[in-house]
C-alpha cells in the first residue's frame, strides 16, 4: 500500500524556549497512512490531537523528524487538503450554495478560471449539496438552516475543490445524537464514493469505530501514539453494526486504553481511595 501520509519520528515544541527546555506538545510520532485510508485520532483532552492535525496540514512545522504527504515533504500549508471543524463557520451573508463555492473563488487553479467556468462549478456544488441531502436548500442562508444542515454545508465546502485529504476536527461534536449519526452515514458515503483520505479527530469512540479503518490512541501531553487499532468491521457499514457485540467490544477496548491514561499516578489496585 502506498503511504499517503508518512510521519517519521516527529516531535513538536511550540517555540524555541520550550524546545530548549525539552517541553514538547507531541513527541516521537511515527505512523503511515495508506492512500484512501480513513483514520481517527482519539485520546484525552489536551493530548495533542489538534496539534497532530496542524502538523499534517503544514500549519506547524516539526521541531524534529519529517513529514511527507502524497510523496512530498511538508514545508508549509498544503493546498491538497480540506478542513471542517466543530463550528461550521459559514459566512452569514452568503447563501448555502455560495458558501460552498467559496474555495473555488479563492483556491488555485479554480480561482483563475472561476468566472469562465462558473456554471460548471455551480453545477458541481449543487450536486455535492444534493449528495448530502441539501438539495433545495441552496438559496437558504446559514441562519435558516439547522445545526446539522450547516455542518453538511461546511463539509461540502471542504470538499468542493476535490482535495486529496479531508481533515475533520470534532465536526459532529455539537450535534444531537440522531443528527450526528445521520452525518456519520453522509461522511461514510462521500468517502466511499470519492476515496479521499480522511483524518478525524474526535472524542466520540463510537464515531471513530464506525467511520475509521484505523483508530490511533494518543497519550496525555506530551502526546504520542500509544495504541494502533485496526477496525476489522466489513464495509459498507450501517448503523446496525453499532449494536453488535464486536463493535461494542472495540469501543470498550479503546475506552479502557484512554481510561488507564486518565488515572492519577498511584491509582489502581492497592491504591488508597
Amino acid at each position: 500500500m502506498t503511504h499517503f501520509v508518512d510521519f517519521r519520528n516527529v516531535w513538536l515544541a511550540y517555540n524555541q524556549e520550550l524546545l530548549a527546555q525539552g517541553t514538547f506538545a507531541v513527541e516521537d510520532i511515527t505512523l503511515q497512512i495508506g492512500e484512501g485510508e480513513f483514520i481517527a485520532i482519539v485520546g484525552p483532552s489536551g493530548c495533542g490531537k489538534s496539534t497532530f492535525m496542524k502538523l499534517t496540514t503544514g500549519l506547524n512545522m516539526p521541531s524534529r523528524g519529517t513529514i511527507h504527504i502524497d510523496g512530498q515533504p511538508v514545508t508549509g500549508p498544503l493546498k491538497i487538503s480540506g478542513m471542517a471543524f466543530q463550528a461550521p463557520s459559514l459566512l452569514p451573508w452568503r447563501s448555502t450554495l455560495h458558501n460552498v463555492l467559496l474555495p473555488l473563488e479563492i483556491v488555485e487553479p479554480y480561482r483563475s478560471t472561476f468566472r469562465a467556468r462558473r456554471d460548471e462549478y455551480v453545477d458541481k456544488a449543487r450536486r455535492l449539496l444534493q449528495s448530502v441531502g441539501l438539495g433545495g436548500y441552496e438559496d437558504k442562508y446559514p441562519w435558516q438552516l439547522s445545526g446539522g444542515m450547516q455542518q453538511r454545508a461546511s463539509i461540502c465546502r471542504a470538499l468542493v475543490h476535490e482535495p486529496k485529504m479531508l481533515l475533520l476536527d470534532e465536526p459532529f461534536g455539537a450535534l444531537d445524537a440522531f443528527t450526528r449519526e445521520e452525518l456519520w452515514c453522509a461522511m461514510r458515503d462521500l468517502q466511499a464514493a470519492q476515496k479521499f483520505n480522511v483524518i478525524l479527530v474526535t472524542h466520540d469512540l463510537r464515531e471513530s469505530v464506525f467511520l475509521a479503518d484505523t483508530v490511533y490512541v494518543m497519550s496525555k501531553s506530551p502526546g504520542r501514539i500509544v495504541v494502533r487499532r485496526d477496525i476489522d468491521l466489513p464495509r459498507p457499514r450501517d448503523l446496525e453494526v453499532t449494536y453488535s457485540s464486536h463493535f461494542i467490544g472495540i469501543v470498550h477496548e479503546l475506552r479502557g486504553h484512554i481510561g488507564a491514561m486518565r488515572q492519577p499516578v498511584g491509582a489502581g489496585a492497592g491504591a488508597a481511595p
